[in-house]
């Protein structure tokens, strides 16, 4: 299908997600891939997982950009070649690529019960004000995990840890924003978050505040 949304948070920065609804040659054959790309998505085992690298090159033309213009550091973070910030995400059915002229991290994931089992993995600080007999619990959870991937994949550091190095501020899903932090060899980072739902999915994205 078409952009399935698009948000432009700031005049510097545009959100553009997709919905995976087309086959894996409806996805491939409008796009070209560099060489090194399309052996990647032909040793994929996932259909899924081959149609969410597909959809996110179809998000990148939406952009103005082809496969051409997207690189990848020692990190695995990506970088376009005009210096405009990038990140991309995918999850099951749903992709999605911020691009911004600041820093930016983005993260989709589906709100699943068993992400309370590796709840442990990822929070500290936040367990003080997280209610696990809440209704919503998962769905905070999720928007915590979204966070913190967000900000480690803008961070790229080797290193960096969910639970030692980030935190987020406390805040109730329908206020759809709050502050995280990057505590980093003695260095303080502040992020602003945005993160909203949709479809059984969470979505998050961080820009420096």
């Amino acid at each position: 299908m078409p952009i399935y949304k698009t948000l432009t948070p700031n005049s510097q920065t545009t959100v553009k997600i997709w919905k995976i609804t087309e086959s894996y040659t409806d996805l491939l054959d409008p796009i070209t891939l560099k060489p090194e790309n399309m052996k990647r998505v032909l040793s994929m085992k996932s259909e899924l997982h081959r149609r969410g690298f597909l959809s996110v090159r179809h998000l990148l033309a939406a952009f103005g950009y082809t496969d051409q213009d997207l690189m990848y550091d020692e990190n695995g973070k990506p970088h376009l070649k005009d210096g405009k910030h990038i990140s991309i995400t995918h999850s099951f059915t749903f992709s999605a690529v911020v691009v911004s002229d600041a820093v930016v991290g983005i993260d989709i994931e589906k709100q699943r019960e068993k992400i309370g089992v590796i709840a442990h993995k990822f929070l500290d600080y936040e367990n003080i004000y997280l209610d696990k007999k809440a209704d919503n619990y998962i769905n905070k959870l999720t928007v915590i995990w979204c966070i913190k991937e967000s900000l480690y994949k803008l961070f790229a550091t080797p290193g960096l840890s969910f639970l030692k190095h980030t935190l987020v501020i406390p805040f109730t899903v329908e206020e759809a924003a709050t502050i995280a932090w990057i505590d980093y060899e003695e260095t303080k980072h502040r992020y602003q978050t945005t993160f909203f739902e949709f479809e059984g999915f969470t979505c998050a994205y961080v820009l420096p505040a």
